[in-house]
């Protein structure tokens, strides 16, 4: 084999393939050719509803979906949780206008890996699509935002421990979509204190997960104090 020919191999090899999941046509063959312009990225197939999107996905074995929140018979994370049954390595990032922290909370619950807002920057996409990964879940800052401007009144009854000021601060980091790792470095601070913190998060605001906190803190309007601040 020839070195050109052992690099494209190598090309082929590395090319994410991507289905888009999306009632909107003109949205999906937009976004179809912004990714046949990208080199590692490339489109395999479409769908326009939860029905054709799991026949598509069965045949075509894409590595990620992408998959607006609002379908014709029914929400995008019904349809992950379908896609992600039958094939659990597929990556799906979920695009929406109208995030609500119990769709965020169910999307985090069944292996979702990215909220974006459907009318956000194509890089941002782009590149979330060639960084998703199983086991983890970003949610863009503007969505988490928009959470904070819909927050709800606390019932009277409710009640949470006032955070620090570290906390805070590890708190607006996971509700940008970073990890432990990344935190730790933003922040100076080690692995081991840094997931002492996220503890201490949780356990405050009666969450059992990173993002189940970030969607409390947005009712709390916590994050939104934070960034004005």
């Amino acid at each position: 084999m020839t070195v050109q020919a052992a690099d494209a191999v190598r090309v082929e090899l590395t090319h994410i393939r991507v289905v888009i999941v999306d009632d909107h046509t003109t949205f999906a063959e937009l976004l179809a050719h912004a990714l046949s312009g990208e080199p590692d990225l490339t489109c395999v197939g479409f769908a326009t509803s939860i029905s054709s999107a799991i026949e598509q996905i069965t045949f075509l074995q894409p590595d990620v979906v992408v998959m607006d929140y609002h379908l014709p018979d029914g929400d995008g994370i019904t349809a992950a949780e379908r896609i992600l049954a039958l094939a659990p390595d597929i990556r799906v990032v979920m695009l929406t206008g109208d995030p609500d922290p119990q769709a965020l909370t169910r999307a985090a619950g069944i292996g979702i890996c990215a909220f974006l807002p459907k009318d956000g920057s194509l890089m941002t996409l782009l590149e979330t699509l060639r960084h998703a990964r199983n086991g983890g879940m970003m949610v863009h800052p503007l969505l988490v935002a928009q959470l904070g401007a819909r927050r709800k009144v606390q019932t009277p009854g409710t009640r949470f421990a006032a955070l620090t000021r570290r906390e805070l601060e590890v708190l607006v980091l996971m509700a940008e979509g970073n990890d432990v790792r990344a935190n730790s470095r933003k922040l100076g601070i080690t692995e081991n204190t840094c997931r002492g913190y996220v503890k201490s998060i949780l356990a405050k605001l009666g969450a059992h997960s990173q993002l189940e906190a970030v969607a409390v803190a947005a009712k709390l309007g916590l994050l939104i104090d934070q960034q004005r601040g």
